[in-house]
């Protein structure tokens, strides 16, 4: 149910291309400097006052999309990882309520705080934590991103932690933060690397990853669901590297970064023969091609985050959402 971006992605290089040939010059930054070839640039990805207009749109779009279970309504403000969970979950619950969310309550957000990268080229991205009516005290964490300068802002991730957890960012003398390059190898795990490192340890453990909620507990649980009466549980877990799935990373005080990537998680429930798989609910039913007679696929997309620290060390995964996007009656 993820949501296919080729045909966007052709129209934004196409209209990209036009600008770049119609344009010598664009202005890119609040103080007004001007800029040729600007993908080449180390930029500020955007000015504060873009950054606060990009949510406020973000959140106007998402509360009339939750009103109303239409995923139509936020289409142009959400991508990659969250863009998959926010338009499984609103279909999903016009399944179950076709009159809209009775239940909808505005998200309010406050306290926003941006940090934003001064990177060259393409995607350019910057993230902001705020406080929230929902979720009690956890920082509602975004990153937004775009792919030229005519895209509309998107939310591609989307976290909730606690205020602790949200790490110091380092910035220069004119409050710019330092986006990590995917390849780095001055981080314990290359940010590219993050997504297939952690599915495999999901699979097989090691030392990569620091024990916790995300990693190790985790793990206990889905080996302890394996296999209950009259039902086989069976995991596959699949990294997400490309497009609007790469993971994305901001440099910490402390030399490390702060990583947001993505992974794919299978869950196939089989019944014993006799038995029956349990009958899912409207919500699962809406997002499910074929016939559950005696297996269920699920497949899940999950936004993660991890503090990966400088040099050596074992990254701590400190925050993961995951949605269901789609399943499979067999």
């Amino acid at each position: 149910m993820s949501r296919d971006r080729g045909p966007r992605r052709l129209r934004r290089l196409d209209r990209s291309a036009l600008i770049a040939a119609s344009l010598t010059a664009l202005s890119l930054t609040a103080s007004g400097c001007v800029v040729v070839h600007g993908e080449k640039e180390v930029l500020p990805s955007a000015t504060k006052a873009e950054a606060a207009k990009a949510l406020q749109q973000f959140t106007a779009a998402y509360n009339k999309a939750d009103k109303a279970y239409d995923s139509s309504l936020d289409a142009d403000h959400v991508t990659g990882a969250f863009g998959a969970i926010d338009e499984a979950r609103l279909k999903a619950g016009k399944a179950v309520s076709p009159d809209g969310n009775a239940a909808h309550a505005p998200l309010e957000l406050s306290d926003t705080k941006f940090t934003i990268p001064k990177k060259a080229g393409w995607p350019r991205w910057f993230v902001a934590d705020a406080a929230a009516n929902k979720g009690g005290s956890a920082r509602w964490v975004f990153v937004f991103s775009r792919d030229s300068l005519t895209d509309p802002w998107e939310a591609a991730y989307l976290t909730l932690l606690a205020p602790d957890d949200v790490p110091q960012f380092k910035t220069d003398k004119d409050g710019w933060a330092e986006a990590v390059p995917a390849n780095s190898t001055e981080l314990a795990v290359a940010p590219e690397d993050l997504s297939k490192d952690y599915v495999t340890y999901l699979k097989d453990g090691g030392d990569t990853f620091a024990s916790g909620r995300h990693t190790s507990a985790w793990r206990t649980e889905r080996s302890q669901k394996a296999e209950r009466p009259g039902l086989v549980r069976q995991y596959i877990d699949e990294p997400l590297t490309s497009g609007d799935y790469q993971p994305l990373a901001l440099r910490t005080k402390d030399g490390g970064a702060l990583v947001f990537f993505t992974t794919r998680h299978y869950e196939k429930e089989t019944a014993h023969t006799g038995a029956a798989v349990p009958t899912p609910g409207k919500g699962v039913l809406a997002l499910t091609n074929g016939e559950i007679k005696q297996s269920l696929t699920m497949e899940f997309v999950s936004t993660d985050v991890a503090l990966d620290p400088k040099g050596s060390g074992k990254v701590k995964v400190i925050g993961r959402i995951q949605g269901m996007t789609s399943a499979k009656g067999e």
